[in-house]
C-alpha cells in the first residue's frame, strides 16, 4: 500500500471554502480513480492568519498512483481555482510505502 500526502498553506480566512473546493476536484478525482482506498482532508490553524491543508490517501500500488497523477507522479496535482486560495503551493507530494497498518474500522 502507498501512502500520498500533499500539503499547502491558504489564509485562514478561505479554508471552509477551499475544504469544499478540494473536496469537489482532487478528492473526487482520487475516489474516481480504480487503486484509491480512501483519503481524509486535515486542517491545522497556525495562528498567524494562514492555516495548513493536507490531504492524505491510500493506493494499492504506485499505478495507482500514476492512474491519479501521472507519469511525474511525485508532482502534485492542481486545478484551476487553486491558485486563487493558495499562500504557498508546494510543487512535490510525499509517497510511502506502508510497512504496517494497524488502522481499526471506524465505529459504526
Amino acid at each position: 500500500m502507498i501512502f500520498r500526502k500533499w500539503t499547502g498553506r491558504i489564509r485562514t480566512a478561505d479554508s471552509s471554502a477551499y475544504v469544499d473546493y478540494v473536496e469537489a476536484t482532487g478528492a473526487a478525482h482520487y475516489a474516481a480513480t480504480p487503486g484509491n482506498l480512501g483519503y481524509q482532508i486535515l486542517l491545522r490553524d497556525l495562528g498567524d492568519g494562514t492555516s495548513e491543508i493536507s490531504t492524505i490517501s491510500w493506493w494499492t500500488d504506485y499505478d495507482a498512483v500514476r492512474a491519479f497523477a501521472g507519469e511525474d507522479y511525485q508532482r502534485a496535482s492542481y486545478y484551476p481555482e487553486d491558485d486563487q486560495y493558495l499562500v504557498e503551493r508546494p510543487e512535490f507530494v510525499e509517497h510511502h510505502v506502508v510497512t504496517v497498518d494497524q488502522r481499526q474500522p471506524s465505529p459504526s
